[in-house]
């Protein structure tokens, strides 16, 4: 009996014991993270991202890479500068469906200011009701990028503004009959008069007031913007241990990066999906460059989280399965990474960055969360009174 009381009280003293060592571990850890937030969140709200942490990048990676942070003043060309009246001008263009051919379809049929300048829709309807075959990229910031479409096909919105009128899928409208119909509405010379000096209507006209407008559709400032600024409680513990996976663990910042949160390159993620009815080439198509196989623009994440569905293909419905996507690696079959196009044999070859990250659930739900942060609600635009 004595010897069964005495293993009994052993037991107890040495699973009390065993419980405190373990409380104190507990009680450590937490004392631990705790203090390595409160670091992060005194480091990157402190107004100098110098004092940040190293980012972790690719050697790739490293000459296109630029600090994220605020987004810089908007540039106007010189040969297109702007005005308040060029603006409304193009504003008005943007809204009027009457550039199209089938009187229909307006720019904003596609960008959609209360869907975040998009459409929300996997590929977009065009002209008789087609599909497209690229999901709509919203023009949110259009001004930062350096080049537009999925592929890059164009270099400036002026030259871009016409891409869509002309493109028997979307808008399908020689642009020389387009302008044609705007100058027979008389409404519309006051306007040009007002932009241009000059009541004549043309067709660069028509590109230089459509692309001053879009330059204008900028984000306002978010919560991150306000939390570098230094308002250190505007971010939860999540959304800061997010921004700190992006730019580290994660990687994200090896391609979205700077106050656009895109490096404004072309990149091949595993998702051209040779050799399928849903091949798509990519830049190639635009470059005949074999290097190009399935290469994208770097879309801007800024709004993010209301410019969905995502990818160039539409195949994302949430941020969470992007997140899952990057941090598996998108093991790319090798049944898709092959095709004969125009007799050439190509292959894709998916960037070296996109590689297996171990992200846990926790992980890519605080990723998420910060998203969240570089993300702004839906304004509603007031369409213009179209002229006539």
């Amino acid at each position: 009996m004595k010897n069964t009381i005495s293993w009994v009280l052993i037991l107890f003293l040495t699973i009390s014991l065993l419980n405190n060592c373990l409380n104190n571990k507990v009680q450590k850890e937490i004392k631990e993270k705790n203090a390595f937030i409160a670091k992060l969140r005194e480091l990157y709200s402190s107004g100098d991202s110098s004092k940040w942490p190293k980012p972790i990048l690719d050697p790739e990676a490293e000459s296109f890479f630029v600090e994220i942070g605020h987004l810089p003043d908007i540039q106007f060309p010189e040969d297109n500068p702007y005005s308040e009246e060029k603006a409304l001008l193009g504003k008005t263009l943007f809204f009027d469906p009457r550039l199209s051919g089938s009187n229909q379809i307006a720019c904003a049929s596609c960008h959609d200011p209360e869907l975040g300048w998009g459409d929300n829709r996997t590929f977009s309807f065009g002209h008789d009701r087609q599909l497209g075959t690229r999901n709509a990229m919203s023009i949110l910031n259009v001004a930062y990028a350096k080049s537009l479409f999925w592929d890059g096909r164009v270099g400036s919105l002026e030259e871009q503004s016409h891409v869509p009128i002309q493109d028997k899928f979307e808008m399908s409208e020689h642009i020389d009959i387009a302008t044609g119909k705007i100058a027979k509405i008389k409404g519309y010379e006051a306007l040009f008069e007002k932009s241009f000096g000059s009541k004549e209507v043309t067709k660069d006209k028509i590109a230089k007031a459509i692309a001053t407008f879009e330059r204008t559709v900028k984000s306002s400032p978010t919560k991150f913007d306000q939390f570098i600024d230094g308002k250190s409680d505007a971010f939860s513990d999540k959304e800061l241990l997010g921004l700190h996976l992006f730019r580290t663990k994660a990687q994200c910042i090896n391609c979205h990066n700077s106050g656009y949160f895109s490096n404004n390159q072309f990149e091949n993620v595993g998702t051209s999906v040779l050799g399928t009815n849903d091949e798509d080439l990519g830049r190639y198509l635009i470059t005949k460059n074999v290097d190009d196989v399935g290469k994208f623009r770097v879309p801007s994440l800024r709004e993010v989280v209301r410019t969905g569905p995502w990818m160039h293909n539409g195949s994302f419905k949430t941020l969470t399965e992007v997140i899952e996507f990057y941090s598996k690696a998108n093991p790319e079959t090798a049944s898709k990474r092959e095709t004969i196009h125009e007799g050439i044999t190509l292959h894709s070859n998916k960037s070296g960055m996109v590689r297996f990250l171990e992200l846990t659930d926790e992980e890519i739900s605080q990723i998420e969360a910060f998203l969240g942060t570089i993300s702004t609600k839906n304004q509603r635009i007031i369409p213009p009174q179209l002229p006539k």
